[in-house]
């Protein structure tokens, strides 16, 4: 379910992504367990609704997907694009005045305007599915759609479907972010986010901006000892790198869409070690409430050599635990680790995976009560362009820096009461929503403070190997 200008972005990158995975495998156009997971194949020749068709060749592709957002630029931007085909007008939602950067137009407005919308479709969508595993949600946390109607939809959710899981990739915004109402609409979500969502992946913006500049870097300095292709598949989305402009968001959404991908891949494809993505939570999620996972991806970049050498096997385990491959900005080295989960693609062994934990434990600061706290996962088919690659999720109490700056960001616009007419205006908005999501956001700091003060002291690095001259 993407909403918003931020998520359906995003989304349109996974989609197209998805289905350049599968074609790269799925040589013969037949429709098989990898593509029913995330498509159905619709005949689209008998009219109506069109029959859904278990087996056979391909027929029209669907996407098990809902847009949604409040200003329809972005979703008639898809349906002009080469995506047109994957959605039709039943998983669409759109108005055209957007939410104007504002929680409570978003959650209150459209939320009560477009609920029982959004409820039919969601539940025509999930009808479609023999096995209905979880709810994926796609927005950003400081506008008005994305983060109002977003978590507005997450509600909604729990509601229908309170046995599914609901899994929610959110898009945090920077510091000097143009929308001078985030800190507003980013804690008002933020308390939903704690109340109604299983699992949670922060994305920061600045984050995502340094590894762009760094890949950006790369392609142009020529070092590496190995090029780098210009069609890296996490930053372009043609065959040709764009121009970098002020804001390289395509870029951006590249990465997180290469995210998405990695973390449903055991859900589309074989595997000698599967990971279900329920799995997801219920091993890395000790504690409710506790439920942001930092998350890495390796490699950022496709390196023109064919060749990889095993070494690099290992030091994309270490890049994993690296602070340039997070989405975002923390230092979980120095932090507490709950738990941690390894989605590794490709042509590798379950001995590499023992062996780097091995390798790389020592270095990390495990809470006392879950030393064995990993969670691994082995899909056999690697991303387009690479051999293989690496997710890494960890739940670490490194992400409470980030609520800590959200919160004084908050802070400093709330003790002036900077903007706060354009939200008290709006039906069912009072003064108490922003003490009760300010408070929210506190408690969670404080839970977190809580775990960190169990902490025996950082963890040491791994000996360097000494190498005989």
């Amino acid at each position: 379910v993407a909403v918003g200008q931020c998520g359906n972005q995003v989304g349109c990158r996974f989609w197209d992504l998805a289905l350049r995975e599968h074609a790269a495998v799925n040589k013969k156009g037949i429709y098989d367990e990898a593509l029913s997971s995330f498509f159905r194949n619709v005949d689209t020749r008998s009219g109506g609704d069109g029959r859904d068709i278990s087996k056979g060749k391909i027929c029209s592709l669907k996407a098990r997907a809902l847009l949604i957002d409040m200003e329809e630029g972005v979703v008639n931007e898809i349906l002009q694009g080469p995506l047109r085909d994957v959605f039709d007008s039943k998983q669409l939602i759109t108005d055209v005045s957007g939410s104007g950067n504002n929680w409570a137009v978003g959650h209150k407005v459209y939320g009560c305007q477009y609920q029982e919308n959004i409820v039919e479709k969601l539940r025509k969508t999930a009808e479609h599915c023999d096995c209905l595993q979880c709810f994926f949600i796609i927005h950003s946390m400081g506008g008005g759609t994305g983060s109002g109607l977003g978590t507005f939809v997450l509600n909604l959710l729990e509601d229908e479907f309170p046995e599914v899981y609901r899994f929610v990739t959110s898009v945090y915004p920077s510091g000097e972010d143009d929308v001078i109402t985030s800190p507003y609409n980013s804690v008002l979500a933020m308390k939903e986010l704690n109340e109604h969502a299983d699992c949670v992946l922060p994305i920061e913006n600045e984050s995502l901006f340094d590894i762009v500049n760094k890949i950006q870097q790369m392609v142009n300095s020529g070092k590496l000892g190995s090029v780098v292709k210009p069609n890296s598949l996490l930053t372009s989305s043609a065959s040709n790198i764009k121009t970098v402009q002020q804001k390289p968001f395509d870029s951006m959404n590249n990465i997180i869409a290469n995210l998405l991908l990695n973390l449903t891949s055991s859900a589309r494809f074989e595997g000698s070690l599967n990971m279900d993505l329920n799995e997801i939570s219920m091993n890395l999620v000790p504690f409710p409430r506790l439920h942001y996972l930092v998350s890495s991806l390796t490699p950022l970049y496709t390196l023109a050599d064919v060749n990889v050498p095993s070494r690099r096997l290992d030091q994309m385990f270490s890049d994993a635990f690296s602070r340039d491959h997070q989405l975002i900005q923390a230092d979980p080295k120095h932090s507490l680790y709950l738990a941690c989960a390894l989605l590794v693609r490709g042509n590798v062994q379950v001995s590499d995976l023992r062996r780097n934990i091995e390798r790389l434990k020592p270095s990390l600061n495990f809470v006392s009560w879950n030393q064995e706290g990993w969670k691994t996962g082995l899909c056999s088919v690697p991303p387009v362009g690479h051999s293989h690659s690496l997710l890494a999720l960890a739940n670490n109490t490194c992400v409470k820096p980030t609520f800590m700056e959200l919160k004084d960001r908050f802070m400093r616009l709330y003790k002036k009461k900077a903007h706060l007419h354009h939200y008290l205006h709006i039906d069912g908005m009072e003064q108490s929503c922003f003490s009760e999501a300010v408070s929210s956001l506190s408690d969670l700091i404080e839970e977190y403070n809580e775990l960190d003060a169990t902490k025996s002291g950082p963890g040491i690095d791994p000996a360097r190997l000494k190498i005989a001259v």
